[in-house]
């Protein structure tokens, strides 16, 4: 077990927290390929939806073959895509790296292929804390990392500091080699009684698994706005660039803590209604940083509560859909799940760029972030919390 999650949280602090300053990039890039905000918008809007999409055969991947294979390829993905990003001259080749390739490397080296392993490898009654130590390391990873890459674009320049990002992330590959699975040594995966034919209408039948993708869909959208548009939110409201780079890695700091505690309490308390929580908490938060003056103090205070909510709906949704449907398709299913987060966070991102180009100000879609936090509450409240029901027995 031990090996397990200290591998599993050395991946996911790199991933996590490389993707995580990506705002970081959104002014220096624009000004200096001569391009508006939408433009890069869009490709990390591109991104999200690409890390969706590639998650779900990720997944599919990792729960056939293990998820040693996956995350090599995933890592070596982030190097040529960040590199990619480093080099790109026009708007095609930018959104094919920095949209594209890295989404798919993300979708190879983050939250459901780990959570597949935990859920295989270590007991049930310890899994949700497993989850929450794992989500952990992905918010130190945020704040960790954020405060490095300014420095570096500051240090060396952007483009040389993505390069620098590339060898990092090939780090990757060699903590994978922690995660190999005893049952998929011989390359033949283990036997099983569903198939995924059989899984997924299984999945996409019951309704509480309809409600959870639904309210995860609202997660993408408010994380990934934030994560992107904040750091020019902040600029243009005339604070100093280093006030949006504090604020991303507080963001990362609180978010170990509050994504431990929702772990632990996942192992305790109906996980539907932690969920319910924290939406509605994000919605407080949102409304009250929209009302509240802009100063260097009232960033920090909202970044460190939106910590504490930020990626803390991890562990929950994870452990709902191993609740559910237990182990057997649990990072297929769980990547599925989560394209519903990369939709969100698509158009939550690319919304974020198109209502500054028309408007100016990105006012329209923070308080949609506040209407979406509020539905998100109600929806994941009638979430049945228990197996699905299902014949005793079914072949492959």
């Amino acid at each position: 077990m031990t090996q397990v999650l200290a591998c599993g949280a050395a991946i996911v602090t790199l991933s996590m927290g490389i993707r995580h300053g990506f705002g970081l990039w959104l002014q220096p890039i624009t000004q200096a390929q001569g391009w508006d905000r939408g433009t890069f918008a869009l490709a990390i809007a591109i991104q999200n939806l690409s890390w969706g999409i590639f998650g779900i055969f990720a997944g599919m991947a990792a729960d056939r073959m293990g998820a040693f294979r996956v995350l090599v390829i995933g890592a070596v993905f982030y190097a040529l895509g960040l590199a990619g990003m480093a080099l790109s001259n026009n708007v095609l080749t930018f959104a094919l790296t920095a949209g594209v390739l890295i989404g798919a490397a993300q979708a190879g080296t983050t939250y459901a292929i780990i959570y597949g392993v935990i859920g295989r490898q270590i007991d049930a009654n310890k899994r949700s804390w497993a989850m929450g130590i794992a989500a952990a390391a992905g918010s130190f990873g945020q704040f960790l990392m954020v405060p490095v890459e300014g420095f570096l674009i500051a240090g060396v320049g952007w483009q040389e500091a993505l390069l620098f990002l590339a060898v990092f992330s090939l780090l990757i590959a060699p903590f994978a080699f922690g995660l190999r699975e005893p049952g998929f040594a011989s390359g033949t995966p283990p036997r099983r009684e569903q198939t995924i034919g059989q899984a997924l209408r299984e999945a996409f039948k019951y309704p509480s698994f309809q409600l959870l993708m639904a309210g995860y869909f609202v997660c993408g959208f408010q994380v990934v706005f934030i994560g992107v548009h904040m750091p020019s939110y902040l600029r243009d409201k005339g604070l100093q660039p280093q006030v949006a780079s504090y604020a991303l890695a507080l963001i990362g700091l609180f978010n170990v803590f509050g994504t431990y505690i929702a772990g632990v309490l996942g192992q305790k308390l109906a996980k539907k209604n932690i969920l319910a929580t924290i939406y509605f908490g994000r919605a407080i938060a949102i409304t009250l940083f929209l009302w509240a003056p802009i100063s260097p103090m009232s960033v920090y205070v909202f970044s460190a509560t939106m910590g504490l909510l930020w990626l803390s709906t991890v562990p929950p949704t994870n452990g709902l859909v191993l609740l559910m449907f237990g182990t057997r398709w649990l990072a297929m299913l769980s990547g599925f799940a989560f394209f519903s987060h990369q939709v969100g966070g698509f158009l939550g991102v690319w919304l974020g760029g198109l209502a500054f180009e028309k408007t100016g100000s990105y006012d329209l879609v923070w308080w949609l972030s506040v209407f979406f936090g509020i539905a998100s509450a109600i929806i994941n409240l009638p979430i049945v919390e228990k197996p699905v029901a299902r014949p005793a027995v079914q072949t492959a």
